[in-house]
């Protein structure tokens, strides 16, 4: 499986590109806060835990920025309550 992980910042999104398709993020961004809104997984790449790979990524991404996050995406929460190792993260 190759994957690539992006900040495609023209679209206001992360990105992780896996075999093909893209999985995303959707964020909204200002000098000191980003806000994670969407998270968007294609159907073929379900079940292979690219879901949990973007949201690491983005997470680990938004913490190199050294800015605070708001997250209102769902998946994201989810995610955090499973890894409080990013609760630092919250602004």
């Amino acid at each position: 499986m190759s994957e690539a992980f992006r900040d495609n910042e023209a679209q206001s999104r992360f990105e992780l590109a896996v075999d093909g398709a893209t999985a995303f993020v959707v964020y909204r961004k200002t000098p000191d806060t980003i806000t994670l809104v969407h998270t968007e997984v294609p159907p073929e790449l379900g079940g292979r835990g690219i879901g949990s790979r973007i949201a690491r990524a983005t997470l680990d991404a938004v913490r190199a920025q050294g800015i605070k996050l708001v997250v209102k995406c769902e998946f994201i929460q989810g995610f955090m309550k499973k890894h409080p190792e990013y609760d630092d993260l919250l602004g």
